[in-house]
């Protein structure tokens, strides 16, 4: 993009500048969107329920624990082992046929580990996940969804900035 560009060109020594938002093309967002959303509604439409990945644990869990908090999953798990495992699937397609096969990160394993251990804790915060907020709450015009975008992307852009401007990398 032409505006990135001149951000670098103009920008001083160690200065920290923007990347360019889509740097394959924005179609393979619009399409993974276009895909998330059609999958929200099916699985709306299939279960009546809206489709968010936060519940997975528990649903899980509730296949081998007889405890009280486990058992509100026992009509609506199957759907959520699918939609995991369609998760899953999905990434190792992409691997499979635009990756070379396999799946690589720069990321430190701990780091990982910690982000995973932080988006548990906020999605229990949050009570629910960006999938289920953002795609379904939001298009429901839930109030409480909005706001919880709002907060999870507040969070993230001013999380991505700080760590940016310390010189943390992967």
């Amino acid at each position: 993009m032409i505006e990135i560009a001149l951000f670098a060109e103009l920008a001083a020594p160690g200065q920290v500048v923007p990347a360019e938002p889509f740097p394959n093309g924005i179609s393979r967002y619009a399409i993974g969107g276009l895909l998330v959303g059609l999958g929200a509604v099916v699985i709306y439409l299939g279960t009546g329920i809206a489709a968010g990945a936060s519940t997975f644990l528990e649903s899980t869990l509730s296949y081998v624990s007889d405890q009280s908090r486990f058992k509100q999953y026992r009509g609506s798990r199957d759907w959520r082992v699918v939609f995991t495992l369609g998760i899953i699937l999905g990434a190792a397609v992409y691997a499979v046929f635009w990756q070379g096969g396999t799946w690589t990160t720069d990321v430190q394993p701990w780091r990982l580990l910690l982000g995973g251990v932080l988006v548990g804790i906020g999605t229990r915060v949050g009570k629910g996940c960006t999938s289920g907020h953002g795609v379904c709450g939001v298009g429901s015009a839930s109030k409480t969804s909005i706001v919880g975008v709002i907060t999870f992307l507040t969070v993230a852009i001013v999380t991505a900035q700080i760590v940016q401007a310390m010189g943390v990398s992967p």
